[in-house]
């Protein structure tokens, strides 16, 4: 088996992936290397709903902007549906 790194975090002693689940049955001898770099798990909740206050009052800003044309056309790279019917 070739060998693989997955990133992830330690809290109470146990692994927990990052975005992959770990999938490996048997044995197998493996490297742990933990990292002096605290994670982001903790926020403050005054800073979240600070900045979701900011994106709020910048969608409401841009409600009755008006859009182009060529934003919502349709891309000349598409083909025409297959027809699977027969």
């Amino acid at each position: 088996m070739q060998a693989q790194a997955y990133e992830g975090y330690v809290e109470n002693g146990q692994f927990y992936p990052r975005e992959i689940p770990i999938r490996l049955t048997g044995r197998f001898r493996a490297v742990l290397t933990v990292l002096d770099v605290p994670t982001q798990t903790e926020t403050n909740p005054n800073l979240r709903m600070e900045w979701l206050g900011r994106l709020e009052a910048a969608v409401a800003l841009s409600a009755d902007e008006e859009l182009p044309d060529w934003l919502f056309e349709r891309s000349k790279e598409m083909r025409p549906p297959l027809d699977l019917a027969d």
